[in-house]
C-alpha cells in the first residue's frame, strides 16, 4: 500500500501530545502501497540473501522499519477491508462463517461486499478536501454496489477480484479490469497474462496510472489519497518482459524486482516534483506468503512459521516500512506491535482527522511512534472467519485453534503431503523473535 497524503504540515509537540497544523497554501499526501502475498523475509532489509530489492531497503533506510507488524487476516479481502476501515473483519462484516472459519474470496464464486453501512478512508479524507485514488485490485465487492466509486474513491483503474484465469468466458467470462465506472478490459484478453512465461505488463500499467495521479493531483495542488495496491507477487506470479529471467529467486523474485523498481520510480518523482517533504508513504503486504504456491510462486517468509492462509506468523506478519522525509528520522526500526488498520487512523490524523465516533475503531495512531518513537501496549487478534485464532501481547502469543475445521477434513482438503506439512510447521515451533 502506498499512502500518499500531501499538503504541507507542520507536526508541534507540545507536553508529549502532538498536533498538526497547515502551513502555506500546499497540501500533503498520503501514498499507501499494498502488496499481494510478499512475505516478511521477501525483502533485503529484512534478510533476504539475494538482496534484490534495493528501493525498498533504501526507503527503509530513510524511514522507519516495523519488523511487528501485522495484517488483520491471512486472507485479502478481510485484510483489504480492515485497512480502508481500521476495523477488524469481524467487526465490519468481511468474514465468512462457513465450515467453522474457513473463508476466502473467489472471483465470481461470491456476491457479497463491503457493507455499505462501513465508512471507508477515502469517504472520509473527502471531509478535507482530498482526491483518492485506487490502482490495481480492489477485493470488497464486485457488484455495482460495492463499487469502489460507490465507498469514497474518485478513481479507480483494476479490477474488483484476482487476475485468475483464463476462463472460457461462456459459463465464466474473464475477470474484468476497470477504469472509474467503465470496463475497458479483461485478464487474458486486453490484459494478457503468459502463464508459461509468466510475462505480463499490469505492474507497468499500474506504475503509470500512479505516476500520472501525482503529476495530476500536484499540478493542481490538490491534497490526495493514492492506494496502489499491485499484486503480481500473487499466483499466478506475473513480470513484465524486462523483468523476467533477472532474479537468483526465479519468476517470483522477477515479480519482486519489478515492485520494487515500481516503488524506486515513484519514490523518485515524489522528489523531483519536491513533495517528498509533504507526502507521508506506506508500505505493507495484506497477508504473508503463499507456501502452497511454492517454490517457483511462493515467497519467504522469513523465520517464522507457516503462510498464508493461516494465523502463524507467517500467514499474518508483513513486511512493513513508513518513509516520510524531514518528519520520521532516517534509518529508524520501531518494535512497535502495528496492524494494517492502524493506516486508516494514522492517515486521518495526518489529515488533521477524528476516526468515526460511531463504531469500534481497532487501528491506532501510529504518528507518536512515527514521529516520537513511543511505543504503546496493544493487542493483536488473530481471526479467521468469525473464530478469534491467536491472540500477542508484547512478547507472548496465545494460540487457541491451530487448524479451523476436523482433522478428517483436513485429510480430504489436504491429503498426507498437507499433514506432512502441518507437521513439520508445528514440530519447528511458531516463532516470535
Amino acid at each position: 500500500m502506498v499512502v500518499a497524503l500531501t499538503q504541507k504540515f507542520q507536526v508541534d509537540v507540545t507536553g508529549g501530545t502532538l498536533t498538526g497544523r497547515a502551513r502555506g497554501s500546499g497540501r500533503r499526501a498520503a501514498l499507501g502501497i499494498l502488496d499481494a502475498w510478499m512475505g516478511w523475509g521477501d525483502l533485503g532489509v529484512y534478510g533476504e540473501p539475494s538482496r534484490e530489492t534495493p528501493n525498498l531497503d533504501r526507503m527503509a533506510a530513510e524511514g522507519m522499519l516495523f519488523p511487528n507488524f501485522y495484517s488483520a487476516n491471512p486472507l485479502c479481502s478481510p485484510s483489504r477491508a480492515a485497512l480502508l476501515t481500521g476495523r477488524l473483519p469481524i467487526r465490519n462484516g468481511f468474514y465468512t462463517t462457513n465450515a467453522h472459519a474457513r473463508n476466502a474470496y473467489t472471483p465470481q464464486d461470491v456476491v457479497g461486499g463491503i457493507p455499505s453501512s462501513e465508512r471507508l478512508l477515502p469517504e472520509l479524507l473527502k471531509e478535507a478536501g482530498y482526491t483518492s485514488k485506487i490502482v490495481g485490485k480492489w477485493h470488497l465487492g464486485h457488484r455495482p454496489q460495492f463499487h469502489p466509486l460507490k465507498h469514497g474513491f474518485d478513481e479507480w483503474f483494476g479490477s474488483p477480484n484476482c487476475h485468475f484465469g483464463p476462463y472460457d468466458n461462456k459459463a465464466r467470462p474473464n475477470i474484468p479490469v476497470y477504469r472509474d465506472w467503465e470496463m475497458v478490459g479483461r485478464f487474458y484478453e486486453e490484459f494478457p497474462i503468459n502463464l508459461k512465461t509468466g510475462e505480463a505488463n499490469l505492474t507497468q500499467i499500474y506504475l503509470e496510472e500512479a505516476l500520472d495521479f501525482i503529476r495530476t493531483q500536484q499540478a493542481k495542488q490538490r491534497p490526495f489519497f493514492l492506494y496502489w495496491a499491485i499484486d503480481a507477487t500473487h499466483a499466478p506470479v506475473y513480470a513484465s518482459r524486462p523483468f523476467l529471467g533477472t532474479s537468483q529467486r526465479g519468476l517470483y523474485g522477477d515479480a519482486v524486482r519489478e515492485i520494487d523498481d515500481s516503488v524506486g520510480k515513484i519514490l523518485s518523482l515524489l522528489r523531483r516534483l519536491g513533495m517528498e517533504r509533504d507526502t507521508f508513504v506506506f508500505f505493507t503486504s495484506d497477508n504473508g506468503a503463499a507456501l502452497i504456491s511454492a517454490p517457483k510462486e511462493g515467497g519467504s517468509n522469513g523465520p517464522f512459521l507457516c503462510g498464508k492462509q493461516t494465523t502463524f506468523e507467517g500467514g499474518m506478519r508483513e513486511p512493513a516500512i513508513a518513509w516520510w522525509p524531514g518528519h520520521i528520522a532516517a534509518g529508524q526500526v520501531s518494535h512497535q506491535l502495528g496492524s494494517i488498520m492502524d493506516l486508516f487512523t494514522t492517515s486521518l490524523s495526518l489529515a488533521s482527522l477524528q476516526p468515526p465516533s460511531d463504531r469500534a475503531v481497532d487501528g491506532l495512531d501510529l504518528l507518536p511512534t512515527l514521529l516520537q518513537g513511543q511505543l504503546t501496549d496493544r493487542p493483536i487478534f488473530y481471526y479467521r472467519g468469525n473464530t478469534l485464532m491467536a491472540i500477542t501481547l508484547g512478547q507472548y502469543k496465545a494460540h487457541f485453534w491451530t487448524w479451523t475445521n476436523s482433522w478428517e477434513e483436513f485429510r480430504q482438503v489436504w491429503g498426507p503431503p498437507g499433514v506432512r506439512r502441518l507437521l513439520l510447521c508445528l514440530s519447528l515451533g511458531d516463532h516470535l523473535h
